[in-house]
């Protein structure tokens, strides 16, 4: 049995900037690791908001739901996440931002 493999695209501006930023500028692997997760998830889904909690992240991405929680701290603080959760305690919703597309259009 053959399974379909799903694609996804990714700004460039992704890896190009948001990569060396969170993970040599800022330290924070973590962070880059989870906004990608959520970010590949948005797309999946079509849409900006994706339902996941910490211990959804932590499994898909193989972390540590306190790394998980630290990382979501960081990147509310860098504006590439909502900073309120929608949703419910148990069934967080979160907003994935891509703040650069704004700057693009705006050019």
């Amino acid at each position: 049995m053959t399974t379909l493999a799903r694609q996804s695209l990714v700004d460039a501006y992704v890896f190009d900037v948001l990569m060396p930023d969170l993970v040599g500028h800022d330290r924070r692997p973590a962070a880059f690791v989870v906004y990608l997760f959520l970010l590949h998830s948005a797309q999946a889904l079509g849409r900006d908001q994706v339902p996941a909690s910490l211990q959804t992240i932590a499994v898909k991405t193989g972390l540590s739901k306190s790394a998980v929680q630290v990382a979501l701290r960081h990147l509310k603080r860098r504006g590439l996440i909502g900073a309120e959760e929608l949703g419910t305690q148990v069934n967080p919703v979160r907003q994935v931002l891509r703040p650069w597309r704004r700057r693009l259009d705006a050019a």
